[in-house]
């Protein structure tokens, strides 16, 4: 009996080690444990309702800073004032840097609505020319 526990032990360990240093040292095996974490964490987030709350409330705050932005440059940017256009340009960058993240934003968490994005969320934001 007690040989028969240290062999079941052994081959226990023996396989474990194998397994350990298959998915730590080498490259198929680091790559099948990435893509099983990534596929784990998506699962997860998408599931995960306070996920998807930051999600959202991070959009709408991006789009309403963009918004912001837009209008600052749409009310000043053919004014006469030279102050008052250089308001326009700030504002148009920041409204341009926003729009970009905002984009990238959309990019990376698409999956966490699953084709099924808020009304009141934009799919993109264009970049003022």
């Amino acid at each position: 009996m007690d040989k028969l526990k240290t062999t079941l032990l052994i081959t226990i360990l023996v396989v474990s080690v194998g397994l350990s240093s298959y998915y730590r040292l080498t490259p198929s095996g680091i790559s099948r444990w990435n893509t099983w974490m990534h596929e784990l964490r998506e699962a997860d987030n998408a599931t995960n309702y306070y996920t998807k709350k930051q999600v959202e409330d991070t959009c709408r705050s991006m789009v309403s800073s963009y918004n912001s932005d837009k209008l600052v440059y749409e009310q000043f940017k053919d004014s006469e004032n030279e102050e008052k256009q250089s308001w326009a340009e700030q504002a148009k960058i920041r409204a341009n840097k926003t729009a970009v993240t905002y984009n990238e934003y959309i990019l990376k968490n698409s999956y966490v609505w699953d084709n099924n994005i808020p009304e009141d969320i934009d799919t993109q934001l264009e970049v003022i020319q």
